[in-house]
């Protein structure tokens, strides 16, 4: 966990009163909507089909329970009980009166959680792998650069303007859990020949109107010069970006407009103006950041403990530990993640009970932390493996236990046209019925690891174009229809889908899935083989025949 300091609490404080002062003038009429709106944006609310709609940032991911149980806290007091947790680690509240907005982000100033930035055309909240810290193998915790980057970002008044909103993210590992490449800079932490910790920059990626894939415009970019790298570009963007045109205004086009030589050439002109100035991080700033983390004092333990080795017996716990547990980097300890996705409910929604019932499970099992995940999914990052059994009863209890992460049933998914103004079609009640589709966790377990991602419109906050089986909704005549993609990642071999055919209508969705599913296991050249590897292999022509034939 990171510890905020006096500015970081007075910054969030003095927020809060700056955001009360702006509600009320805007209730009394003294604000027009329109004058209001670029205040609210800046504070994390927007204005959507039913209600306002409250986003608040969880910092690279990471939560302690109390602050968990103030989520759960606004959830219950403010909303109708849940939230939403998105894929970029922020909870979203869909049903906050205006009226009551400034009390509720005040009492998450109390537990240190704002909303500063999760919206509008400037620096999103900065994520990052939610293993951070603990997955095996990893360069360092890139939580650290995370908050760096944080820091030097909030209210930074160049970049509270910039042509388009801009997101970053950070991982530290091989695996690419934070889906760097569509990020507009992804920055992964490597070792050079030295063994000096720096990046690999990337820059260009993102989904929406137009999709494209980040590119490496620097393989290392050591970690004193990073803040200034990322000022560099950020400094051409803001220069070269264009704002006449809003679907042309993210980085992603500058970049394929400028093409990635001449787009790095201009950063790198920059760079050489600013690199060595006060931007250069003294080791003793990143110690000082890296002094506020603070780690469990783990204890010694076995790799096998008596209590797992009994519990294996029961297959229902199997299922789910096989599943949902993962290796941990010290001994005798695991990294359980918490699937949001329960047959037949909407993605990534969190109860105020179930998020109360995880803060006592964290306080109990995981030394009091939780993560977010880009997936939707919620984590325990530190359990040890004899509380295994134990925490799998407690959360089967909460409806917390299904074992589908990474399976079919496993959906991101917007909210679509049951809540955002900007969707032209439903996303929540394909996930819905998608889920009931392959309930049977055997059948689940036999199509293996596929990703399905949902989008209600071409802003892609479902991010379809990645999924290794994507959907996006559009309105075509007055009707919801949706396009079918294929062979989508977002993980470090990012690519982006290929379209199969003509879109279908709302009630063939589930069906054109299943077919796709049974080409896939009649496909594969062997089980281990995963759908999006068949895909990459055979192309989309197999799966198309299979889908229109009798359409």
């Amino acid at each position: 966990m990171y510890a905020y300091d006096e500015i970081d609490r007075t910054l969030v404080n003095e927020r809060v009163s700056e955001f009360r002062d702006q509600v009320k003038r805007r209730l009394s009429g003294e604000l027009t909507e329109d004058e209001f709106k670029i205040l609210r944006l800046q504070n994390g609310v927007y204005l959507q089909l039913h209600a306002y709609m409250f986003r608040v940032a969880i910092p690279y991911g990471t939560l302690a329970s109390n602050q968990l149980r103030a989520l759960a806290h606004v959830a219950r007091k403010y909303d109708r009980g849940y939230g939403h947790f998105t894929t970029r680690q922020n909870i979203q509240f869909n049903w906050i009166k205006l009226a009551e907005l400034p009390d509720a982000l005040a009492d998450l100033a109390e537990v240190g959680i704002h909303a500063m930035q999760t919206s509008g055309n400037n620096m999103r909240n900065v994520t990052s792998d939610q293993w951070a810290g603990v997955a095996p193998g990893e360069i360092e915790d890139p939580r650290i650069w995370s908050e760096l980057i944080r820091q030097h970002t909030t209210l930074h008044p160049e970049f509270s303007f910039l042509p388009r909103k801009f997101k970053i993210a950070i991982t530290a590992s091989d695996h690419d859990r934070a889906a760097i490449k569509i990020h507009d800079i992804g920055l992964k932490l490597v070792k050079n020949e030295k063994g000096e910790t720096g990046f690999e920059v990337l820059v260009g990626g993102g989904l929406g109107r137009t999709p494209f894939i980040g590119k490496t415009i620097k393989h290392f970019v050591h970690g004193r010069d990073i803040l200034s790298y990322i000022e560099a570009i950020l400094r051409v963007y803001n220069q070269y970006g264009r704002r006449d045109n809003i679907y042309k205004a993210r980085i992603k086009i500058l970049v394929h407009e400028l093409g990635i030589e001449k787009f790095s050439r201009e950063v790198e002109e920059e760079w050489q103006h600013i690199r060595n100035s006060s931007l250069q991080i003294d080791d003793e700033v990143i110690e000082d950041i890296r002094s506020r983390f603070s780690y469990p004092n783990y204890e010694k333990l076995p790799h096998m403990p008596d209590e797992l080795r009994q519990a294996a017996a029961d297959p229902d716990f199997e299922a789910w530990r096989k599943n949902s547990v993962s290796p941990h980097k010290v001994q005798g300890y695991s990294i359980v993640t918490i699937s949001l996705k329960p047959i037949g409910a909407p993605p990534g929604d969190a109860t105020a009970e179930q998020m109360d019932a995880l803060a006592d499970l964290a306080d109990k099992y995981s030394f009091g932390e939780i993560r977010v995940g880009h997936e939707q999914n919620l984590a325990l990052p530190h359990v040890a493996k004899r509380d295994l059994p134990a925490l799998w009863k407690a959360l089967d209890k909460l409806g917390l236990a299904t074992p589908n992460v990474n399976l079919i049933t496993d959906i991101i998914a917007c909210p679509g046209l049951d809540y955002c103004s900007l969707a032209n079609a439903r996303s929540i009640p394909i996930a819905q019925e998608l889920t009931r589709r392959f309930a049977n966790h055997e059948l689940a377990n036999l199509i293996g690891r596929l990703h399905i991602n949902i989008s209600g419109c071409i802003n892609a906050c479902g991010h379809h174009h990645v999924g290794h089986i994507g959907i996006l909704g559009v309105e075509k005549n007055g009707e919801e229809v949706y396009q079918i993609t294929i062979g989508g990642r977002a993980d470090e071999s990012a690519a982006l889908g290929n379209l199969i055919g003509p879109g279908v209508k709302f009630d063939e969705v589930a069906d054109v899935v299943e077919d796709i599913v049974e080409a896939y296991l009649a496909l594969r050249e062997r089980p281990e083989e995963l759908f999006v590897d068949t895909v990459k292999r055979l192309g989309v022509e197999p799966f198309k025949e299979r889908v229109y034939a009798t359409r």
